[in-house]
């Protein structure tokens, strides 16, 4: 109850300040600036070149620096892919020392081939592979 009558003499005491009259209105003509003005126009084409150079920086960082790897608890990296048609792909895949072949479709995701870690005789099949294997023996001997 007190409270009610502490605002209630605050609101008096504001409101005889407070004027109920309409503004006076002016007889000068309203001379604001033309929707179509120099200063309007140039500033709309500042804002605007401001606006596609803000897109354009922004795509380039992002085509720069769009693919930072990202970092994963599991040893799986994508060593390369093949589009095998408008919607289906190869993909070669790289966990630990095991490298998956796996074709990717719209909704699924198929194992093709595993390739267990690679031994020394395949390493052999290519004769600069061989050869230098063999240098590097002969060396540390």
């Amino acid at each position: 109850m007190k409270m009610l009558g502490i605002l209630s003499s605050l609101l008096f005491s504001i409101l005889p300040g407070i004027s109920l009259a309409e503004p006076e209105k002016s007889t000068a003509p309203f001379l604001g600036a033309s929707p179509l003005g120099g200063g309007v126009l140039l500033e709309t084409a500042g804002g605007l070149l401001l606006i596609l150079v803000l897109i354009f920086a922004l795509s380039w960082l992002l085509r720069r620096f769009g693919r930072l790897p990202m970092a994963t608890k599991a040893d799986l990296s994508v060593l390369g892919g093949v589009s095998l048609g408008p919607r289906e792909r190869a993909v070669l895949l790289q966990v630990g020392e095991t490298k998956l072949l796996v074709g990717v479709a719209p909704g699924r995701v198929q194992t093709l081939h595993v390739l267990e870690k690679e031994t020394a005789q395949s390493q052999m099949d290519d004769p600069f592979a061989g050869q230098l294997e063999s240098e590097l023996a002969e060396r540390q001997q």
